[in-house]
């Protein structure tokens, strides 16, 4: 995370994580608060780690990633991601090409399983092929592995293919309705010949016109 969407972070959460300091302690910072939130939403590392990481007991950093959670829901709530134009896809596929030598290529697809708590009377919904209880989120990032769109809360039991195939993202680039360019106006830089943009995948995902995966070789 940059800096500058951080310091944008906390002044949107930094009046309500502010705690009163008593006489036997100073209160924990609403700066400090949030990191251990974000360390523990980006690295997934157990409560005890993080304990040990800030010098805080177990039961606070517990207390503190719950009710920050619980404030970046709410305050993040009047925002939201903006659908991608013609503007944003050939931005994102001229950075691409400079940054990994891919032409035309306009995002990166693939799926994440979240480790949760099994509802109660779930049976094996939620259990992924990992051993683990988990929901499921889709996403397609840019270059630089900045979220574009976001597909969440499909079970974990469930394929990334099926899984993506279900979501409105895949609705709207089957429709043809996700803003994606013109297919046949931009040759591959360097020569004469034009290619379709597309979003690249791993081998859950489907191969299709706008959506390319590596080719599956058989083991001999």
């Amino acid at each position: 995370m940059e800096q500058t969407t951080f310091d944008l972070l906390l002044s949107l959460c930094k009046c309500s994580l502010q705690k009163q300091n008593t006489n036997f302690r100073e209160a924990i910072s609403p700066k400090e608060r949030l990191v251990v939130t974000l360390r523990y939403l980006a690295t997934g590392v157990s409560f005890r780690s993080l304990s040990f990481s800030f010098r805080l007991g177990v039961t606070t950093v517990q207390r503190i990633v719950r009710d920050t959670c619980q404030i970046l829901w709410q305050v993040l709530q009047p925002y939201e991601m903006p659908s991608p134009d013609k503007n944003h896809w050939h931005l994102v596929a001229d950075t691409f090409y400079k940054k990994w030598q891919f032409p035309n290529c306009i995002g990166a697809i693939d799926g994440k399983h979240v480790e949760m708590k099994a509802p109660s009377l779930s049976g094996s919904f939620y259990w992924n092929y990992k051993g683990y209880p988990s929901i499921v989120f889709i996403a397609v990032v840019d270059a630089f592995s900045r979220y574009t769109v976001i597909e969440i809360g499909e079970y974990g039991s469930s394929s990334d293919g099926g899984i993506f195939q279900n979501t409105r993202f895949y609705q709207q680039l089957s429709e043809n309705t996700l803003n994606v360019p013109s297919v046949w106006t931009t040759p591959i830089p360097g020569t004469d010949t034009v290619m379709p943009y597309v979003f690249i995948g791993m081998r859950p995902f489907p191969l299709e016109y706008h959506l390319m995966r590596p080719f599956p070789l058989e083991d001999h």
